[in-house]
């Protein structure tokens, strides 16, 4: 979050902190069915249930509300992502938690995905943050699974946004478009395709572990 929105937020009252995250949530709705271009201050405000008056306390302009709110979806995420993920013990256990717990997320937040694409025309700065600071959170981790031998070697950078780039089209795909009624199944088939890949289990070689029991079964077609 940027450091101005950071002071702000620890100056405000109990109150004030409600007030301006109903603001924030409204609009989240707001931008996310109208754009920015054609959402309007008066529209978030009537949402929020607040005065016209009330939203320049928190805001100096409509850009202001959007920027904070990108940064806000993404510390919220990266939040969701590590609580969700913390306790678990190898990485193919966190990998598993953090897709689930994204794809919850994007269905809980459904108009996450304009908003961040909307950014790059309003903002720039901060939809390359948003991502800037998604992939180093999750470079971090996949370091620390480096370092203890859990994962190979890898530019832990790029293995990031890899791994990002799938869960953002995939939860696209199958949260966003449809009711995530197979989300079992999708957050089952990531996982197995990060842990095996594309090869066949012919052209696997020797494995640390079992295959599972229907792997290789499209190979048999």
């Amino acid at each position: 979050m940027s450091q101005v929105s950071t002071l702000t937020k620890k100056k405000l009252t109990v109150r004030g902190q409600r007030t301006r995250l109903e603001l924030l949530e409204a609009a989240e709705q707001v931008f996310g069915e109208r754009g920015f271009e054609h959402s309007s201050i008066s529209e978030i405000t009537r949402r929020a249930g607040v005065a016209l008056g009330t939203f320049y306390v928190y805001f100096p302009h409509k850009q202001a509300i959007f920027t904070e709110l990108v940064d806000e979806l993404g510390e919220r995420l990266r939040e969701t992502l590590n609580a969700a993920s913390k306790d678990k013990t190898t990485r193919l256990e966190k990998e598993r938690a953090g897709f689930r717990a994204f794809f919850e997320f994007a269905g809980k937040h459904r108009n996450l995905y304009r908003i961040v694409r909307q950014a790059e025309f309003v903002d720039a700065e901060v939809y390359h943050r948003y991502y800037k600071r998604l992939a180093t959170s999750y470079s971090r981790g996949l370091t620390r699974a480096m370092q203890v031998k859990d994962i190979g070697t890898y530019d832990t950078e790029v293995i990031a946004y890899a791994l990002m780039g799938i869960a953002d089209f995939i939860g696209m795909r199958f949260v966003v478009w449809e009711d995530p009624a197979a989300l079992e199944r999708v957050t089952d088939e990531v996982v197995h395709f990060i842990q095996y890949g594309l090869l066949s289990p012919q052209r696997l070689g020797p494995l640390s572990g079992p295959l599972p029991a229907s792997y290789g079964e499209g190979d048999k077609k």
